[in-house]
């Protein structure tokens, strides 16, 4: 019998503290040909979700696959990522959490070219290692928290919120 990996217990783990905690759980994943994602919002191969209880419907965090509902553009999708394929979990609010290597077998997908406003920027590349605690942000993350904390736009979205023209996870009921 095959042992089964630590990485989706850690996964589950991380969301916890982070919920336990009032922080809002993302996660950045490499997107091959098994992830079911928007493509609109994948930039270099890579997607950045959040998975707060209010970002997502039916979240489900398997050995295998994290699956959950949520909304793009006011338009629901339902999200398919293998475990595998998740490159890191950690905290928007002060970027704790745990970064995983991940060897992508699925093949590659292709950028779809969309605004580099629209979506989330991905986590820095892992290089292939024991995971690791993700304790400092990038330069990246300081922008993307920055955008975070900055008042909304006035721009309705497409479901005709005020949400900047960001992409945006919204709640599902």
């Amino acid at each position: 019998m095959q042992e089964i990996s630590t990485k989706p217990y850690l996964l589950r783990a991380l969301y916890e503290w982070c919920t336990d905690n009032g922080y809002t759980p993302h996660i950045a994943v490499r997107v091959d040909n098994q992830t079911r994602v928007p493509r609109q919002f994948v930039r270099d191969n890579e997607i950045v979700l959040n998975i707060s209880f209010e970002a997502t419907s039916q979240l489900q965090m398997g050995n295998e696959w994290v699956e959950f509902s949520a909304r793009f553009s006011g338009k629901s999708h339902k999200i398919e990522v293998p475990v595998a394929n998740i490159l890191a979990i950690y905290a928007r609010e002060n970027g704790q959490g745990m970064a995983f290597p991940v060897e992508s077998a699925g093949g590659e997908a292709q950028d779809s070219g969309a605004d580099a406003e629209t979506t989330e920027p991905a986590a820095a590349p892992v290089t292939p290692s024991a995971p690791r605690a993700v304790e400092s942000r990038s330069a990246a993350d300081d922008d993307a928290a920055k955008t975070d904390r900055a008042p909304e736009g006035d721009q309705p979205d497409d479901d005709g919120s005020k949400g900047g023209g960001r992409a945006r996870l919204k709640i599902v009921k």
